[in-house]
């Protein structure tokens, strides 16, 4: 990413999830990397990238169709989808620093399957079901890297008895209940819907 090159997205897929991922003909983890713009920079920037990447393994590169696809699954978080095996298990986003992705990864349960996207700024998580979803084995992890986490998929009933948006503390939830109050002062659009007494 601090390469001359441009890259405008990448995601690393573990080989645990790597074939739910269209456009993608691998059987083992990949990091993916988009290139967009001017096809003679296009050319150009690839041969600069495929140069540096090199040492690391085997770079191969992907025609607009299947590139397209590619970037439409990861966009759609398609291994986290309910027709894939981990479909109905509970879903998080965590977002951090892209230095830090790998981070919460190691933090995981060995059961965990993910990828990230945002070049590691964006880590999609699916766990096994547990009467938390997994919440406090992700907030540990998020917390400890400087990242937040969002539960977008689980049961309603574990929905209801999780945060599903990161527990505000401190100063942030003062300016927060300040902010909504001050746009519906009487607190009758929707309250707690977002946090508890706000």
């Amino acid at each position: 990413m601090a390469s001359s090159c441009d890259v405008s997205a990448v995601a690393h897929l573990p080989g645990n999830v790597v074939v739910s991922f269209e456009g993608l003909h691998v059987m083992e983890a990949a990091t993916v990397f988009r290139l967009e713009g001017f096809a003679p920079s296009v050319r150009h920037r690839k041969a600069s990238l495929a140069a540096l990447l090199k040492p690391f393994g085997l770079v191969d590169h992907a025609d607009e169709s299947h590139s397209r696809a590619l970037w439409k699954s990861v966009r759609d978080a398609k291994p986290f989808w309910a027709s894939a095996p981990p479909g109905e298990w509970p879903l998080w986003r965590v977002s951090t620093a892209p230095t830090r992705g790998h981070a919460l990864a190691a933090m995981l349960p060995r059961d965990a399957q993910w990828f990230y996207d945002w070049a590691g700024g964006l880590i999609w998580v699916a766990l096994p079901p547990s009467d938390d979803a997994g919440a406090l084995a992700i907030r540990r992890a998020a917390a400890a890297i400087g990242g937040h986490a969002t539960l977008i998929r689980a049961p309603a009933a574990v929905r209801a008895a999780v945060d599903v948006f990161e527990p505000l503390t401190g100063a942030l939830a003062g300016v927060s209940k300040r902010v909504k109050e001050s746009f519906d002062p009487k607190g009758v659009l929707n309250p707690g819907r977002m946090w508890a007494g706000v």
